[in-house]
């Protein structure tokens, strides 16, 4: 059956001329991410990055992570917020790949997003460009696609995907962990990329923009400079600090299920994590007022709070008592500040804590 009626892209949603605009408005930034691996540029139909990287290995082995923002995008689009968010998709990828040692080489990013507006777009873009330059990767190339009908105008989401390399006999993880281990932690720039799901509901939820722009005693800041804080990259300075001989057995990025989740990945199956919690007094590190502010609205007993958030830990780090100088001092070369957090006795692979201030 035919159609008289001309219909095109456009009218269907999809602005192609806007597209363009925003791949343009991002050339730059994207630009300024490239090593000297990369190879072209954005507007192929792939990304290419030459094996220069790691051809003096022994035993290349190639590692890859994906991940996204999640439920903190939802508050970013209701307070108009974009530029940070491509630093959480960034951080969120190159932190899961380094406690495996590996450098993250390249990053792909994908948006999905309602009504592609290029300015919008470019500020997204740019955090991840960002993002990619303080891991040290590349941003090779990514999507921009168009969803109308699908999506509202104004929603999006990001998924992120990176690629790095580690040579095997340089691989660090729970095989060479011992009971006897120190476990070193590096402080959390706040809540990062998880528990947002809880935070909307305690904390932005029933609130207009104006009260979360507003100045907040408790935190000292307004709720939305707290939760919109980017999630700490770590990856570069972790990868140098390995280059340099930091004696590292292995490492845990605190992400979603907090320390109690994600500390015991770093586990062999007959060694337990104690963590220093401190009981009243708190921990030796310390907690961000965002993270003990939603705990306190969501009515968070101290286990739940540990299994949610990262509690002022955005990476744990494991290494024998006698390497914890030359450990600290390759992090502090870095200006990273290490702090003690626990350490690794007998047990079956799990994390648990130690509530009194001994």
């Amino acid at each position: 059956m035919s159609n008289d009626k001309h219909v095109t892209y456009e009218d269907a949603g999809v602005d192609t001329a806007e597209g363009a605009r925003a791949v343009d408005a991002i050339k730059a930034a994207v630009k300024e991410t490239n090593r000297p691996e990369v190879i072209g540029g954005l507007g192929g139909f792939g990304g290419c990055f030459s094996a220069a990287a790691f051809k003096d290995m022994e035993d290349p082995v190639m590692v890859s992570g994906t991940d996204g923002v999640g439920t903190k995008l939802a508050i970013a689009q209701l307070l108009d917020r974009h530029d940070t968010v491509g630093e959480d998709l960034v951080a969120m990828c190159v932190d899961d790949v380094v406690p495996i040692g590996a450098e993250p080489l390249f990053f792909l990013d994908y948006v999905a997003i309602g009504k592609l507006r290029a300015e919008h777009v470019a500020q997204i873009v740019k955090g991840i460009a960002n993002g990619c330059k303080k891991s040290g990767c590349a941003l090779v190339g990514g999507e921009m696609a168009e969803h109308p009908g699908v999506m509202n105008p104004d929603d999006y989401d990001l998924a992120g995907f990176v690629v790095g390399v580690v040579d095997r006999p340089k691989m660090i993880g729970p095989e060479k962990v011992k009971a006897g281990d120190v476990i070193l932690g590096l402080a959390s720039s706040g809540i990062h990329s998880n528990g947002y799901s809880l935070v909307r509901k305690v904390a932005i939820e029933g609130r207009s923009v104006e009260e979360l722009e507003a100045y907040n005693e408790e935190l000292g800041e307004s709720v939305a400079d707290a939760v919109m804080r980017p999630t700490t990259i770590y990856a570069g300075q972790l990868i140098r600090a390995l280059h340099a001989g930091a004696p590292i057995h292995a490492m845990a990025h605190i992400t979603g299920g907090g320390i109690t989740e994600n500390l015991n990945r770093a586990l062999p199956a007959d060694v337990d994590a104690l963590v220093y919690r401190g009981g009243e007094a708190g921990p030796a590190w310390s907690i961000p007022p965002i993270i003990t502010y939603v705990s306190r609205l969501a009515g968070l007993t101290l286990t739940e709070a540990y299994k949610t958030f990262n509690m002022g830990v955005g990476m744990s780090i494991i290494c024998a008592p006698e390497d914890v100088d030359a450990v600290t001092a390759a992090l502090k070369a870095e200006g990273l500040d290490p702090f003690l957090m626990g350490e690794c006795i007998p047990g079956t692979g799990c994390v648990q804590y130690r509530d009194d201030a001994e």
